[in-house]
């Protein structure tokens, strides 16, 4: 009886280089969310419905 070898996976390594832009892309792309989300005060009837809940659990009154 003969035994198979199993394969170990190996982790793959990135590069911080490749990472950082797209950390700072997202940590834009979340302040500017959280921009629209704090800022509408129901002049947008259509944002502030959207992001209403939003608000709400990020702590902005719109009440």
């Amino acid at each position: 009886m003969t035994t198979a070898a199993v394969p170990v996976p190996v982790p793959i390594s990135i590069p911080v280089r490749e990472i950082l832009p797209w950390a700072v892309f997202t940590a834009i792309l979340s302040l500017v969310l959280l921009y629209f989300v704090g800022t509408a005060q129901g002049a947008e009837s259509i944002i502030h419905e959207f992001v209403h809940d939003g608000r709400h659990l990020l702590g902005f009154p719109c009440h």
